[in-house]
């Protein structure tokens, strides 16, 4: 517990940065704005495609599940069902439930653009994060500015992470059951070793290469893989405790509430609890995310930002 609670007095330090300047606020915005944006300028044409029926109608967006998916193969095949489990009556169709090779395409370009969006924000933002540590002013259009010149770097890893997290995903469908969790305990791995790929996209001036980048990711984190675990996830720790505070808090004032027969106060009570928990997620996200440059730059260069102090630091990592 001990260590728990360093972890926590991190993520207050964490807190305190985020303060020095508020602006580190503002990038998830920017990133969940231009992600769903980007999801919008593919998912709108599909949806509103003309079909020669209105939009309003269901007939559309059966035309639309069609045009995209399920596909009526006819012909004389016989059909197992619920009633014919044997199949021995005739069917005049067969449905099929899957992408067509078009739709599957256009799925996978708009799957990695948002992922290459989302990658680059956050290449900003972590950017102006490790500026914060080192004591210099936060730009919004700096981070933005910064990650454009590092765009080849952020297009490879994008197309690397892409592809294998699309193997795990299809291998992990096409096993059974033991394959399901060895591809899955394979899959953590992966994020795991993937934690510090942005500071090193960041701080890594002469490769683009990402095999590069995650094997110095992963080595960082081998440097320290015993406590380091334990003190990165404090935050998440931390949070969790605020979670079960509140989810009591909520129960309480549901009870006074139907003890003093206010039933109306009911949906206050549980719209102020959803915004609180929004806030604090968001909150305990971006702390998490300064927490992260933190440990990196302490785990890779030694360097200790301010306020960070010895103490605080020397429990969740140990730098070789």
């Amino acid at each position: 517990m001990s260590k728990f609670e360093r972890s926590w007095q991190l993520f207050k330090t964490s807190v305190l940065v985020m303060q020095r300047d508020m602006r580190l606020l503002l990038f998830p915005i920017i990133t969940a704005t231009a992600t769903v944006v980007v999801a919008l300028l593919f998912l709108l044409p599909v949806a509103f495609q003309r079909t020669g029926y209105s939009v309003l109608s269901a007939r559309h967006w059966q035309a639309v599940g069609s045009s995209i998916g399920a596909v009526n193969l006819p012909g004389d095949t016989r059909a197992r069902t619920a009633e014919d489990p044997a199949g021995f009556s005739r069917s005049r169709s067969v449905q099929t439930h899957g992408l067509k090779p078009l739709a599957a395409g256009y799925f996978a370009a708009m799957y990695f653009v948002s992922m290459f969006c989302a990658t680059f924000f956050n290449v900003a933002f972590y950017c102006e994060i490790l500026k914060a540590l080192k004591g210099e002013p936060v730009s919004i259009a700096g981070g933005i500015q910064f990650a454009c010149s590092k765009w080849k770097a952020i297009l490879m890893w994008t197309l690397f992470a892409g592809l294998v997290g699309y193997i795990i995903q299809k291998l992990e469908q096409r096993f059974g059951f033991v394959g399901q969790l060895v591809m899955r305990i394979i899959g953590t791995a992966w994020s795991i070793a993937c934690i510090f790929v942005i500071p090193i996209i960041i701080t890594e001036e002469q490769t683009s290469n990402p095999l590069a980048v995650l094997k110095k990711s992963a080595l960082t984190l081998r440097q320290t893989w015993g406590e380091s675990l334990i003190g990165y996830l404090g935050v998440t720790f931390g949070g969790l405790l605020v979670g079960l505070v509140s989810v009591l808090w909520l129960g309480g004032g549901i009870a006074i509430a139907l003890s003093l027969h206010l039933y109306l106060l009911i949906p206050l009570v549980v719209l102020v609890w959803l915004a609180c928990i929004l806030a604090w997620s968001y909150l305990l996200s971006v702390a998490s995310q300064i927490f992260r440059c933190a440990l990196f730059l302490y785990a890779a260069q030694g360097a200790l930002p301010d306020p960070y102090t010895p103490e605080m630091m020397a429990l969740a990592w140990k730098v070789k």
